[in-house]
C-alpha cells in the first residue's frame, strides 16, 4: 500500500475506528483528535455528537458543518445454546452483501471475531438457492461450542458488530476503499473545513460537528442543531456515484471525481435555493467542480438540521461513493479536497447581510 500521507492517516484513523448508531465513542475520540487543535472550544450535547467551534468574528453568523460519526452495523440480539448469536441490523443493510463477510464483535473484554454464516447451499432445495437469505436467516458464527463460551468471551445481548475491512490506496492512488466512508468522509471534511479556516479572516462563527446516530433517523444533527442555534446548516456526507455497470443516467449521473454533489432533492431536504445558489456561484467562480444530485430515497442530517428551531436553510453536500451500505466502499480523494475547499470559500463569503438576504429568499 502506498505510504501515507498527513490525511491519509486521519483518513484511515477515522474509518477504522468502530462505532454503529449508539456507539460511537470510539469514531468521537478519533475526531476529537483531529479536530481540536483547529477549534476553540469543543463540546458534546447530551446524546453524545462532538461539537467544535471555531470563532472567525464573536456575534457572526453561526455556521454548521455537520458529519456523522456513526456507520451501518449490527447489534447481537440473542445467544443460542451451541453459541452462535443472533443479531438484527442497525441501520440500513441489503441482505446480499453480508453473508460469509468477516465482522467484530465489541465486547466490554474486548474485540471477538466472527463470520455472518447460514445454511449452505448443498443442503437447500434447488428452489431456494436461487432466493436471497432473509437477513433474519442469518447468525454470527465466532467459533464458540456454547452459550457459556460466548459469555466468557464478553459477548453480551446489545454488543456491537462492526464489518472488518483495511483501508486500502489502490493502485489508482486517489481512490480510496474503507469501511464507514458512510459517514467518516463527513467528519474529515469537517476537521479540514476548520483546518483550513485557521489564521482565515471571515466574519463567521463556524461549528464542525460529528453527529450521532444518523443512520437510524437522523436524531443526533436535531439534538446538536438545537445546542448550535445555527443560521445556516450543512451536512456533509456520501452521495451515490452512479459510474459503475449497469447503472443508467436516469437513476444516478454522478461520477467519482468529477466534484462535490449539490443535493438539490432527497427524502428528508428540498435543498434551501438562496444556500444552493451561493454554493453554485462560488463554485462557478472559483472553477471548483460540483455535481448536482437528487436522491428520492434516503436523507442526510440536513433533514433534521432545517427542521430545528425556527428553522434553517440547510444544503447537503455530499462525495459520490460505491458500495455504501456494506462492507467497504470507495471514493475519490480528489471529490473530498474540492468538497472541503468549496465549503471553506462560501464561509468567507458569508456575513451577517448574506445570510440575512439568503435566510429571506
Amino acid at each position: 500500500m502506498a505510504n501515507l500521507d498527513e490525511t491519509l492517516t486521519m483518513l484511515k484513523d477515522l474509518t477504522d475506528a468502530k462505532g454503529i448508531p449508539g456507539n460511537e465513542r470510539e469514531v468521537r475520540e478519533v475526531m476529537k483528535k483531529y479536530i481540536e487543535p483547529f477549534a476553540d472550544e469543543l463540546t458534546t450535547d447530551g446524546l453524545g455528537s462532538l461539537i467544535a467551534k471555531k470563532v472567525g468574528k464573536e456575534g457572526g453568523p453561526k455556521i454548521m458543518v455537520a458529519g456523522h460519526l456513526d456507520e451501518v452495523g449490527f447489534m447481537i440480539t440473542q445467544i443460542d445454546d451451541k453459541g452462535f448469536l443472533r443479531f438484527q441490523p442497525v441501520g440500513g443493510w441489503w441482505g446480499q452483501v453480508m453473508l460469509a463477510q468477516r465482522v467484530t464483535i465489541v465486547t466490554k473484554k474486548g474485540d471477538v471475531t466472527g463470520i455472518i454464516g447460514s445454511k449452505p447451499p448443498h443442503i437447500l432445495s434447488a428452489e431456494a438457492r436461487k432466493k436471497p437469505v432473509d437477513i433474519k436467516d442469518m447468525f454470527i458464527d465466532i467459533g464458540a461450542s456454547s452459550r457459556e463460551d460466548a459469555a466468557e468471551w464478553g459477548v453480551r445481548p446489545g454488543d456491537m458488530v462492526v464489518p472488518y475491512f483495511e483501508f486500502t490506496v489502490m493502485n489508482n492512488e486517489k481512490m480510496l476503499l474503507a469501511k464507514a466512508w458512510d459517514n467518516r468522509i463527513g467528519c474529515a471534511i469537517a476537521i479540514d473545513v476548520l483546518k483550513q479556516l485557521k489564521g482565515v479572516d471571515h466574519p463567521n462563527v463556524v461549528y464542525g460537528v460529528g453527529a450521532v446516530q444518523e443512520e437510524v433517523g437522523l436524531r443526533g444533527a436535531k439534538t446538536a442543531t438545537y445546542k448550535i442555534q445555527p443560521d445556516i446548516g450543512f451536512a456533509v456526507d456520501v452521495g451515490i456515484a452512479g459510474d459503475t455497470p449497469g447503472i443508467s443516467e436516469k437513476e444516478a449521473m454522478s461520477k467519482m471525481g468529477k466534484g462535490p454533489q449539490v443535493v438539490i432533492f432527497d427524502a428528508s431536504l428540498v435543498a434551501h435555493k438562496g444556500l444552493r445558489d451561493l454554493v453554485t456561484d462560488t463554485a462557478d467562480e472559483l472553477n471548483i467542480p460540483y455535481q448536482f444530485e437528487s436522491i428520492p430515497g434516503g436523507g442526510t442530517d440536513a433533514g433534521s438540521i432545517h427542521l430545528t428551531h425556527n428553522g434553517v436553510p440547510a444544503l447537503a453536500i455530499t462525495i459520490a461513493t460505491r458500495y455504501i451500505h456494506s462492507h467497504a466502499a470507495m471514493l475519490h480523494r480528489d471529490d473530498f479536497e474540492n468538497a472541503v475547499k468549496l465549503i471553506v470559500e462560501v464561509i468567507k463569503r458569508l456575513d451577517r447581510e448574506t445570510v440575512d438576504k439568503i435566510t429571506f429568499e
